[in-house]
């Protein structure tokens, strides 16, 4: 078995209101529009979220990935986002812990995983055998990191107005 894994994980501090910032995390369109590299995100009728991801990983070169998830929790402290029970391949989990510091200060916890199971590396990509599971890894977590905090820097803009 073939896999890679990246994540990124970390605490915001918004100048806004807890209900805010939790209705932003909760409405995935938010992600498409102000993330790099989410080229769409579609919610069927059963409120499955589908997410295309493209990223242009260094060493192994463009890589677009689908993935379908569904929501585990949302409550008044946490959204959390967990892959379809039925998928074998294409793992995305992202939650937001929400902590009301002040009056309209909020801290949010923030953590987004992706894995990617293959049988071979040939069926991610046809130089990954080449790169291996850990240099793609690594590479895989630089590019995520990237994309959530130019999502974050946005996100700021966008609930701090």
């Amino acid at each position: 078995m073939f896999t890679v894994k990246a994540g990124y994980s970390d605490d915001i501090e918004l100048k806004t209101s807890i209900d805010k910032v939790r209705e932003f995390f909760a409405d995935a369109s938010n992600f498409a529009a102000l993330m790099p590299g989410i080229a769409s995100i579609h919610t069927d009728a059963k409120g499955v979220a589908h997410w295309k991801i493209e990223a242009d990983i260094p060493v192994v070169g463009q890589m677009v990935q689908k993935f379908a998830v569904e929501l585990a929790e949302k409550n008044d402290e946490r959204i959390e986002w967990f892959p379809v029970s039925v998928e074998t391949q294409n793992f995305l989990r992202y939650s937001a812990d929400f902590l009301e510091k002040a009056k309209n200060v909020t801290l949010v916890h923030f953590s987004q995983m992706v894995e990617l199971r293959r049988k071979s590396a040939r069926d991610l990509h046809m130089f990954a055998g080449l790169a291996g599971e850990t240099i793609i890894s690594n590479e895989m977590t630089k590019k995520i990191t990237e994309m959530i905090k130019i999502f974050i820097n946005r996100a700021k803009d966008k609930l701090e107005k």
